[in-house]
């Protein structure tokens, strides 16, 4: 094909509204099965390499936690290690201090557990009696008994008929030798080996982390990231940050939640309030699960202790009144404990690292998953993992709104919305994502992959968006008043509207009409309505008609003759010829009132308009065009069409004729 048959093609694709489809083949993707197997293997080593990855993603964790408190002390003057030394011992410290507190209360929790065996009896048997009138209770109870019988019939049957005597059963027998103190105590320290290597690893391990960590650093950046310094540098930064953050704000999120929660545990009368407080600092630690054991263990111990049930209800209370203000006042205020994770990323998370290592993956798995989430923020290769596991939108505000007009959905479309003007206005709603979402379909549109009926669709889901938001647009119009009516009583002048260099600052646009009306196609006509509710916010009166409603002279009787300014809206910037050829046929009509035309485009910085002939002006964002429609010019005056007449003789002898007479 030539290249002057590609253009050709290209215009008709460009001028066509029809259903014309267009398909382009994309280059062929490269196989993602060598990621697939590289993801499988790095799975298999965590599985069976858990003896010795384990203790190196504690130690790893730990060192992100330690390393601004180690940083401090090195501000605070000083030498690098005895701060690394001081940071490590104090944290271990605390950490073992914390350990035997809880094995303390634990033995005497498990010590006490046989004096509260009477409550418990008397409270089931108090369960069963309630449940009579139903019967339910005390027929799961008779099913059960009757199972057991049947259990202990079949195993006291003889073995053959016709015997007599049963069998006698083997007597057990102990052998008791005589005690030797070495293996005595290898039976008590050959269990706690294995932990306390472990600690020593990781205290270890911890210690060298600190010292050697810039060094460390630039080693990993000259393994993965020498080519782009900027971007490893970013990544580790980011990584440790949010690592660190994460860990410090949730420790201070949970030392807030379980130390009201010891206190109240005590004034109740809960024995041992310490441990079950400690136990929720821990336990809060693991998302979704940890708080509900945390919450579970306290109320069970207040059932066995108290023969009535009052305890249990000031335990289920002062749990509900801690959860409602951790989770509403403290984790707010502390925002620095989100991690950039969504809540289902947080709970696959959490389910795979218990199932690759157990509880402490479990533990582990939030800040695991971060450092996942951020190499595939910064590593093209690991896009996914960011994809996967993160919090943020992976579309954008105008996609989102895009792909919800195209599936005909207003109300999760006003949903956004309405998110989104909690904190903005309905005019950057409207030019920050709206008319960015119809440019996405109007560039569909010349691609030839959005049929008319698709249009048809976008327009009528836009126009329900723009009717649902009509009463935030009201409200709006209602604060533009009270702050008029403010500034009269208080005798403030009203701020300046116009050439005051504020772009922010739209006219006043009471007593005013103007006349909005889509260009070319069902896009246009919803880009002209959304104009229209900003210029109402405005306090003007607008008409916004269809590009379908002035085919001919006299549909142009739409506009009302008050009108203050007409406004054609187009959604492809190229179609300023057929803008010129609008805009004549208004100005010729109506040469009184102000005429322009609205060429769209994505950016919203300002930018040169196209400049269309007789137009009074040509606008490409939403502040501008209402900017233009809105203000007191004159309109341009337009000179005549000058019509010429020919008079045409009636045959051809008057012509020939014409010569010799003159």
């Amino acid at each position: 094909m030539s290249s002057s048959d590609a253009k050709i093609t290209e215009a008709e694709l460009e001028n066509d509204l029809g259903p014309r489809r267009v398909y382009s083949t994309s280059p062929s993707s490269p196989s993602r099965m060598p990621a697939f197997a590289s993801v499988l293997a790095v799975i298999a080593i965590l599985y069976f390499g858990k003896d010795v990855l384990l203790p190196l993603a504690i130690a790893v964790l730990l060192t992100f936690a330690l390393a601004p408190i180690s940083s401090r002390l090195r501000k605070l003057g000083m030498p690098r290690i005895p701060a690394v030394i001081v940071t490590v011992v104090i944290a271990f410290l605390v950490l073992v201090l914390f350990g035997l507190v809880v094995a303390g209360h634990v033995a005497e929790v498990a010590q006490n557990l046989p004096a509260y065996q009477g409550n418990i009896i008397a409270k089931i048997r108090s369960l069963q009696e309630s449940g009579t009138d139903s019967g339910i209770v005390r027929r799961l109870t008779s099913v059960v008994e009757s199972v057991g019988r049947e259990l202990s019939n079949a195993e006291e049957r003889p073995a053959a008929p016709g015997t007599g005597s049963r069998p006698r059963e083997p007597v057990l027998v102990e052998i008791f030798a005589p005690s030797r103190p070495i293996e005595t105590l290898t039976s008590l320290i050959g269990p706690l080996l294995g932990p306390i290597a472990s600690l020593g690893l990781i205290i270890v391990v911890v210690i060298f982390m600190l010292l050697e960590r810039e060094e460390l650093r630039d080693r990993f950046i000259r393994l993965v990231g020498y080519g782009d310094l900027h971007r490893t540098t970013e990544a580790i930064q980011e990584a440790g940050s949010r690592v660190a953050r994460y860990l410090l704000m949730q420790l201070v999120v949970n030392c807030a939640y379980g130390v009201p929660l010891a206190l109240g545990l005590w004034a109740v009368g809960i024995p041992n309030p310490a441990l079950w407080g400690m136990l929720a600092i821990v336990l809060r630690f693991v998302p979704y699960i940890g708080p509900v054991i945390a919450t579970v263990l306290p109320l069970f111990l207040a059932f066995a202790v108290d023969p009535g049930w009052s305890l249990v209800l000031w335990v289920g209370a002062i749990f509900l009144v801690l959860e409602l203000t951790s989770n509403n006042v403290i984790e707010p205020w502390l925002y620095g404990s989100r991690t950039g994770l969504s809540p289902l990323a947080i709970i696959v998370a959490a389910i795979f690292w218990a199932w690759l290592w157990g509880p402490v993956g479990l533990v582990l798995s939030t800040p695991l998953t971060v450092c996942l989430a951020v190499l595939g923020r910064y590593v093209p290769q690991f896009e996914f993992l960011e994809v996967v596991f993160g919090s943020d939108p992976v579309l954008d505000p105008k996609e989102r709104l895009y792909q919800r007009l195209l599936a005909g959905d207003p109300d999760e479309a006003t949903d956004y919305a309405e998110e989104f003007l909690e904190e903005d206005y309905l005019e950057d709603y409207y030019g920050k994502v709206a008319i960015p979402a119809l440019l996405l379909a109007e560039k569909d549109r010349r691609r030839g992959v959005l049929t008319a009926e698709q249009m048809e669709q976008v327009f009528g889901t836009a126009i329900t968006l723009v009717s649902n938001l009509a009463e935030i647009a009201q409200e709006e119009e209602q604060e533009e008043e009270e702050e008029e009516e403010e500034n009269q009583a208080a005798g403030r002048p009203s701020p300046p509207k116009e050439g005051n260099g504020d772009e922010s600052e739209l006219p006043d646009g009471r007593g005013k009409t103007v006349f909005c009306v889509g260009g070319r196609g069902p896009l246009d006509d919803a880009s002209a309505a959304m104009l229209a509710q900003i210029l109402q916010i405005q306090g003007a009166e607008v008409v916004a008609a269809r590009h379908s409603d002035i085919p001919n002279r006299r549909a142009m009787s739409l506009v009302p003759k008050q009108s203050n300014a007409i406004v054609v809206c187009f959604l492809n910037e190229d179609s300023t010829r057929h803008a010129t050829i609008l805009v004549r046929r208004f100005k010729r009509i109506y040469p009184a009132i102000r005429v322009g035309a609205v060429l769209w485009v994505e950016n919203q910085k300002e930018r040169q308009p196209p400049a269309l002939g007789e137009a009074d002006f040509v606008a490409t964002t939403l502040t501008s065009a209402a900017r233009e429609a809105l203000a007191d010019a004159p309109p341009s005056l337009v000179t005549p069409v000058r019509k010429i007449r020919t008079r045409r003789s009636s045959n051809r002898t008057g012509i020939a004729a014409a010569p010799s007479g003159i």
